[in-house]
């Protein structure tokens, strides 16, 4: 069943980039069908975050996206070549934001082989946040579609993983958000080996 638009409207992140954990993350690029489980997320706390992009109610071009209502896509450019996926949450002016960091390989195996050049059983194929991007088709056109249209969309397949099953730990690479850098934002599942590195806890 694909997520509905209230269920992006939760104004607690940290709920539901625990929640997303086990979702299926679909794709459908002129007919092709791909999909990966979520296995892997940081959430992002809006304004007061010094890790967002919006941090201190910070509007540009770039983030406007973030100040939608939620159910939208979040998608930028890191480094001049990674496309990374985020989901917008919470209400409009409310900029809360999920970035998807690892999903594992689900429907549409072949063609994520394709894309990424490797097999789906190869843990890199889309292990963080600019692999899982590449095999699943996310480029820039992505960036603020609905994701309850049908280019983009989370369905839930009843995958659960109890509280144990699921590591909190810091988030990566935002050492410059100096003590926000430390909170324990970063949801994985343990033990998922397409889960980005390190997945130590």
């Amino acid at each position: 069943m694909k997520l509905p638009l209230s269920y992006y409207l939760n104004q607690d992140v940290l709920f539901l980039a625990k929640d997303l954990l086990g979702k299926v993350l679909f794709t459908d690029i002129d007919g092709e069908i791909t999909a990966g489980i979520i296995v892997e997320t940081e959430a992002y706390f809006g304004e007061i975050d010094k890790a967002s992009h919006a941090y201190g109610g910070k509007r540009t071009n770039r983030t406007e996206t973030l100040y939608s209502q939620g159910g939208l896509s979040y998608v930028y450019l890191c480094y001049g070549i990674h496309h990374l996926f985020n989901i917008v949450t919470s209400l409009e002016n409310e900029p809360h934001g999920i970035l998807i960091r690892a999903v594992e390989p689900f429907i549409g195996k072949e063609i994520m082989e394709l894309r990424r050049n490797m097999p789906f059983t190869k843990s890199a194929i889309s292990s963080g946040p600019g692999s899982l991007s590449k095999a699943l088709g996310i480029d820039g056109a992505f960036n603020k579609k609905d994701l309850t249209g049908e280019e983009i969309w989370i369905e839930d397949h009843q995958i659960r993983y109890s509280p144990d099953e699921i590591a909190e730990v810091p988030r990566v690479g935002i050492a410059y958000a100096q003590e926000h850098a430390l909170l324990p934002w970063r949801f994985f599942v343990k033990g998922n080996k397409y889960v980005s590195k390190p997945n130590n806890f």
